[in-house]
């Protein structure tokens, strides 16, 4: 799949999206081609080519009630999926990442003597900025729902005293690899946070594809199960989006939650999960 034909598809989704919350689950495949603007066969096309299954049952993956269906058939506790090996701190969805954190004394520094390097790449999930230092990917955003100014703004803001030069061509392996698109090697990333919300972060990178958490679990899982609300800001300021999968945490009561660079986007990511991994 191109670049571009990746962010066709997304936008195919979300537009599905809207129309299946105003319609409901019982909409026809033909109906809801036809509320897009598009025959039926051009619809299911798109649909298979995105995510390898029909649109009637890629339906019920974008279903608000599918997120709670997971919770209540697929919640992993943190502790064990890393005992049984399901996941890890280096396996994410099918790839391999290696990543180190900043310290926070140099975390405090607000990004001073970074050079960090950026660019726009299309992906599954619609117009996605990219940004790395010599380590790796530090920050991802999707632009889909907030638009391209407020996540490149959004990003700029979380070290305010870094250099950021515009270096596409620099990142272009690891997203590569990020997304699965064609590449064979390891996505590195390099965390930069504080303490806390790393250890938010390494939580996150242990949650399984195909399966969700929630906050209240992520505060259990690093020793501090009173801060739920300061581990929902944590998992809110995750910058690497995707690849440290803030999307794979709800409510307790299977609800969405929250979703920095939009709801759209994190119901997306979250049914073309579970569709690829056939849950």
């Amino acid at each position: 799949m191109t670049d571009q034909s990746a962010a066709y598809h997304y936008a195919v989704i979300a537009r599905a999206l809207k129309v299946i919350d105003e319609a409901g689950p019982a909409l026809t495949l033909d109906d809801l081609a036809a509320r897009m603007d598009m025959s039926p066969a051009h619809f299911q096309r798109v649909f298979s080519q995105w995510v390898g299954i029909s649109p009637k049952r890629y339906q019920q993956y974008l279903t608000l009630d599918h997120a709670r269906q997971m919770l209540a058939d697929r919640f992993t506790t943190l502790e064990t999926a890393l005992a049984s090996g399901l996941s890890g701190t280096g396996r994410l969805h099918d790839l391999f990442l290696t990543w180190e954190a900043m310290t926070p004394g140099d975390y405090a520094k607000g990004g001073a003597g970074l050079t960090i390097r950026w660019g726009w790449f299309d992906s599954p999930f619609g117009p996605t900025i990219v940004m790395g230092t010599d380590k790796g990917i530090c920050g991802m955003g999707f632009a889909a729902e907030m638009g391209a100014e407020a996540a490149f703004e959004d990003l700029l803001r979380r070290w305010p005293k870094a250099t950021f030069t515009e270096d596409p061509t620099a990142l272009r392996s690891w997203v590569l690899d990020a997304f699965g698109t064609d590449g064979m090697g390891k996505t590195p990333l390099h965390l930069i946070g504080a303490p806390f919300q790393i250890k938010v972060w390494e939580a996150l990178m242990r949650i399984p594809t195909g399966h969700v958490t929630t906050y209240s679990e992520i505060a259990d899982t690093i020793g501090n199960p009173k801060a739920v609300r300061a581990v929902g800001t944590a998992v809110g300021r995750n910058p690497v989006s995707f690849l440290i999968p803030c999307h794979r945490a709800l409510r307790r009561d299977g609800s969405l939650g929250g979703y920095h660079w939009g709801l759209p986007v994190k119901r997306a990511i979250l049914a073309w999960e579970s569709a690829r991994t056939g849950m």
